[in-house]
């Protein structure tokens, strides 16, 4: 078991046949942080509000971050816009999970960082939401025949590759806009007096300086699966979970709280 001072995660779109729960849930099992951070898009309310969609391994991720919050991790969920509904509750907790609109983590070494989810800054999601829908509809199917094409890959021994990623990074609008992006995020981090920032939103996992701002992207649970670490010793690194290592050796616990899938059906639907 590894343990960090700060865990980033965010875009798992828990909801959808793309999330690769399985994945996120294994790597939770293998990691610990003192703060958790759930930066948006933990649940994909769009897609739940089509088709309800939640199988067993969706169920068992909400269940592990609310036991990781009992177990006296903080746990800060920040919405992005795919759980937008869940910004109606800000300041409020939920299992001991707290409900953010934006926090400031303070690294080992004193700098501050500025942790949203990044849609807000985010031309698509503010001018022209019906494009952002109907991307979001392409973006399934893609996501869809990634799913299939993944599932030959673990047949053949190979690990997991977003084929969904590198279409993406192949399309130089779509290089243009994540470049425009990281460089807004920076500026909104220097107006806020932090000294870095930490989002998601984009499905890039990145660390890098951008005019002497730190800016960092925990990616996503769908294509890089990937996440965000502060090390005990300060250092942040990405983590790249593209194998599944199985169940550590752990204690049988008795959990008392209702069902995850009642409780989503109840909020989305």
């Amino acid at each position: 078991m590894m343990h960090y001072r700060a865990i980033w995660i965010s875009d798992v779109h828990l909801g959808t046949s793309g999330c690769q729960a399985k994945y996120l849930l294994d790597f939770l099992k293998h990691n610990e942080a003192d703060t958790l951070y759930l930066v948006g898009d933990i649940i994909d309310g769009w897609r739940l509000k089509q088709s309800f969609y939640w199988p067993q391994a969706h169920n068992d991720v909400v269940q592990k971050l609310l036991r990781k919050a009992r177990k006296g991790a903080e746990v800060i969920y920040i919405p992005g816009n795919h759980d937008e509904a869940a910004r109606q509750y800000f300041g409020m907790s939920f299992g001991d999970i707290k409900v953010e609109e934006e926090v400031i983590h303070t690294l080992l070494d004193g700098r501050k960082l500025w942790v949203t989810h990044g849609d807000l800054f985010d031309g698509v999601m503010q001018y022209a939401k019906w494009l952002a829908y109907v991307g979001d509809s392409l973006y399934s199917f893609i996501l869809y025949i990634n799913r299939y094409f993944n599932m030959l890959r673990v047949k053949m021994g190979l690990q997991y590759w977003s084929l969904s990623q590198y279409l993406k990074h192949q399309v130089k609008n779509a290089v243009s806009y994540i470049a425009d992006f990281e460089h807004i995020m920076a500026r909104e981090a220097r107006i806020r007096n932090c000294d870095g920032v930490v989002c998601g939103h984009i499905h890039k996992a990145e660390i890098r300086e951008i005019d002497g701002l730190l800016y960092c992207n925990d990616g996503d649970w769908v294509e890089s699966l990937s996440a965000l670490v502060e090390t005990t010793t300060g250092e942040l690194k990405i983590i790249y979970w593209t194998h599944i290592k199985g169940d550590p050796v752990a204690k049988i616990e008795v959990s008392n709280q209702p069902s995850a899938e009642i409780l989503v059906k109840e909020a989305v639907l």
